[in-house]
């Protein structure tokens, strides 16, 4: 390219907010063994009624990294972590660190084909897994390179008299009872940490160069690929989020963490963010309504990162008015878009801020944030983060897009990762003269702030007109009865592609594709207006709340081969 890229964004920092950032060059683990040395009593994590403090999860790490040590692991090879969160997960992440270990995360609801795809692709050595996904890996653990299986159980570190009565609990709730077959390659995660001690172990780590983590992408655009993110990736990527949240009480902060560990948001702004920043996190192994506004009000949670599909669920409990939310500060909003009126709404419940941000696995994730105390244009997914080259690339020059102009999003920065593992043609691909392409679709107002229109894949051509599904699904969620929307394109004989919305309606309202019609009519182009709708309970979704758009559009598939 030969056009010069401009920072406009940079005019917007406070003062308090550097443009460029010296980040520390150490190995993630580093920020864990500080903490334990500086202040080793404070309370590092709470857990259904169990708190440690950074010495405790320190030395259990250093436990388990001997452990893993013992069991034949030298630096490079690869450590699955396939747990809901709990103690365990920050445990076994950080001990993997210590041990030299490049940390996999598996997400507990994989299905055995995915589970097999990614131990195969990763060559992992050792999995890490809950009780209730054992026999899941054990089915898949011949085609594989895995040598040994860890398992624990939420119980093990729940306090008394929780740990007694939680398996009775699970039986009901899930019909399960454990029933693991320890042996040569089957562990105890608790007995294997009772055996070692915690001496540390000397691995000399390049932060730079050396792999922290291989995260693997969701797999909703396709098959899952490992992302290869370096220590400094991630070193950086938390630094920069510390840096953006200027005015929280450093160290004294409480992070509610229900966005799942093993996903790279939950990750970096959840578990790592509590580490560097000496904040206190509080661990719900999953998201629930109730669960989640309990946490909230009783331990007095003020910074919550979450996924809109989150904050839709809280604005909606029935009983949200009889919590006391007021210590919350920050909410962080990233993986899907954040819809204007649900952020509206959840500030005025809450009287804390909610803002929008945006990332991928490619970049650690985050690469933008709308400002907590400053402008935040609606919609927008804000500014780029220190250090962080943002352009617009233009499908017709091939050179920065001018300001207004759509195009696809391209990043620079600390935080972008090595490439993708043993996939040298697909890294190849996505990076452009050394820019990542992200496969966005947005546009930069003349301000420097960003928008996302869509994902390039997701925009519907219908009529040789481009869609975006972004703008009608904002469109339909001002729609007081509506609670989520997702429009999609499926073939249409005439049009090539016609748009379809899958509806989940809020309780207590009731609304008819009728009435849809008529609003969108208002409010839309007449080629952009849906031509289907389907009113459904629930959408499929990941982890972290990112409606599955594409299982959506192969039950359109499927639907179409069976009426041909």
């Amino acid at each position: 390219m030969t056009k010069t890229v401009s920072r406009p964004w940079l005019e917007h920092y406070p003062e308090e907010i550097p443009a460029s950032i010296d980040y520390e060059k150490r190995p993630l683990q580093d920020y864990l063994r500080q903490g334990a040395k500086e202040e080793p009593d404070k309370v590092l994590l709470h857990f259904m009624g169990k708190e440690m403090t950074f010495k405790e999860v320190y030395t259990e790490a250093l436990s388990f990294a001997n452990a893993l040590s013992n069991l034949g692991i030298q630096k490079g090879d690869r450590v699955a972590i396939m747990l809901a969160n709990t103690p365990q997960s920050v445990i076994s992440y950080y001990g993997a660190l210590f041990a030299g270990a490049v940390v996999v995360q598996t997400n507990p609801l994989y299905v055995e084909r995915e589970l097999e795809h990614q131990m195969v692709d990763s060559g992992a050595k050792i999995m890490i897994c809950m009780d209730l996904v054992y026999h899941r890996v054990m089915n898949v653990i011949d085609k594989t390179n895995l040598e040994h299986v860890i398992v624990t159980g939420i119980k093990d570190y729940l306090p008394f008299p929780k740990n007694l009565v939680y398996p009775f609990i699970q039986k009901k709730n899930y019909g399960f009872k454990p029933d693991v077959k320890y042996g040569k390659t089957v562990h105890s995660f608790t007995k294997l940490l009772k055996q070692h001690d915690s001496k540390e172990i000397a691995v000399e780590i390049d932060p730079e160069e050396d792999l922290a983590l291989l995260q693997y992408t969701g797999g909703t655009t396709g098959v899952a690929k490992g992302v290869k993110l370096t220590h400094m990736n991630l070193v950086s990527n938390t630094t920069q989020c510390i840096r953006w949240m200027y005015k929280i009480d450093h160290g004294n902060e409480v992070l509610l963490c229900a966005l799942p560990f093993f996903h790279v948001y939950g990750m970096t702004v959840g578990m790592n963010f509590s580490v560097m920043d000496r904040s206190k996190m509080v661990i719900l192994p999953k998201f629930d309504t109730k669960q989640t506004l309990e946490a909230i009000e009783k331990q007095k949670a003020s910074i919550f990162p979450g996924a809109p599909t989150m904050y839709i669920g809280l604005i909606n409990d029935p009983d949200v008015g009889k919590y006391d939310l007021s210590s919350i500060e920050i909410c962080i909003s990233g993986s899907a878009p954040l819809p204007l009126e649900v952020q509206q709404r959840f500030e005025k419940l809450t009287g804390g801020k909610l803002s929008e941000g945006f990332g991928l696995t490619e970049s650690s994730p985050v690469t933008h944030f709308n400002l907590m105390w400053g402008k935040r244009p609606s919609g927008s997914i804000g500014l780029p983060w220190p250090d962080t080259d943002v352009a617009i690339l233009s499908a017709e020059t091939g050179e920065p897009a001018e300001a207004g102009e759509v195009g696809e999003l391209m990043i620079k920065g600390p935080q972008v990762m090595k490439g993708y593992w043993n996939r040298p043609e697909e890294t190849n691909a996505t990076f452009h003269e050394g820019w990542l392409l992200t496969g966005d679709m947005g546009y930069m107002d003349e301000e420097g702030f960003f928008y996302i229109v869509d994902r390039k894949k997701d925009m519907i051509i219908a009529g040789g007109f481009n869609i975006y599904p972004r703008e009608i699904e904002e469109v339909l969620f001002e729609h007081p009865a509506v609670q989520e929307a997702v429009a999609v394109g499926v073939p249409d004989p005439y049009r090539g592609e016609t748009v379809k919305v899958f509806i989940v309606k809020r309780e207590g309202h009731d609304v008819s594709e009728k009435d849809l019609n008529a609003f969108c009519r208002e409010r839309l182009s007449a080629y952009k207006v849906p031509k289907l709708y389907e009113f459904r309970e629930e959408l499929p979704k990941t982890m972290v709340g990112k409606v599955l758009r594409r299982a959506l559009l192969e039950e359109e598939k499927e639907k179409a081969k069976q009426n041909a």
